[in-house]
């Protein structure tokens, strides 16, 4: 028998050799296994990333071309405290917003906010008079998410945010057409893994938003009407109203 100076004779070495092959194939083949199935989830959800990215790039396109319109909207909402909205927008300060409550429980408190270049205010009416609060900084802010929620500005960075999650998440995003109230609208709807029911936000062909309705909540607001000339008193405080200052506020 023929041996090396050091180790184990020739041909133990060969069969040491072999097995060690054998065992480095057999570590590859289901280290590959593993890695096929990994490599195959993140091509699966970057697929979905991009699916879903188009999807909402094509409707926040569309929303984003009426994000600086001027435009008066009338909504209705569904629920348990079902109310009237009207929003219009008049750039570069104008805006309005009122809530006014049509029956069911809840908050039926009216909201009235108008934003112009005097500022920002909060009206209230009680027993005909009107009292309008100009806004602080942090007051603002805060009154500001009450209509947050009906401006472009707002779906379009939620949609955005969501469409590099949803992805990852698995959730499924698709497009769809619906008429509400004579609007024809484009829609995104999307369904989130472990949320029961189907979300949609739609536009209308004016590009402000016409439709929301969140999974399983059952409220949503739908448009009603629409007009592109809004009346100049729409963003001015009621006659006669009685201006107080909120800290911080100036008058």
């Amino acid at each position: 028998m023929v041996t090396g100076e050091h180790g184990p004779p020739r041909g133990r070495r060969a069969h040491l050799r072999t097995a060690g092959v054998m065992c480095i194939g057999l570590t590859v083949v289901a280290l590959g296994v593993s890695a096929c199935g990994a490599i195959n989830k993140v091509r699966n959800a970057v697929h979905d990333i991009r699916g879903n990215k188009a999807t909402i790039d094509a409707f926040t396109a569309r929303v984003q071309s009426g994000g600086t319109s001027t435009f008066e909207a009338t909504y209705v909402t569904t629920g348990s405290a079902p109310a009237t909205i009207v929003y219009a927008v008049r750039p570069p300060k104008g805006v309005a917003f009122s809530l006014t409550p049509t029956g069911g429980s809840g908050d039926t408190t009216p909201v009235h906010l108008v934003v112009n270049a005097s500022g920002e205010f909060a009206c209230s009416q009680t027993s005909g008079s009107w009292t309008c609060r100009k806004l602080g900084t942090a007051d603002a802010a805060s009154e500001n998410k009450i209509f947050g929620f009906y401006t472009p500005t707002h779906w379009v960075a939620f949609l955005r945010d969501f469409s590099l999650a949803a992805g990852f998440a698995g959730d499924k995003v698709t497009s769809s057409t619906m008429t509400v109230n004579g609007f024809t609208m484009h829609c995104v709807d999307f369904v989130a893994a472990g949320v029961p029911g189907t979300s949609t936000v739609c536009s209308t062909a004016q590009g402000i938003l016409g439709y929301v309705k969140v999974a399983s909540d059952p409220t949503s607001f739908e448009i009603e009407s629409y007009s592109s000339s809004p009346p100049a008193s729409l963003f001015e405080l009621p006659p006669g109203a009685t201006i107080t200052t909120t800290a911080g506020g100036s008058s």
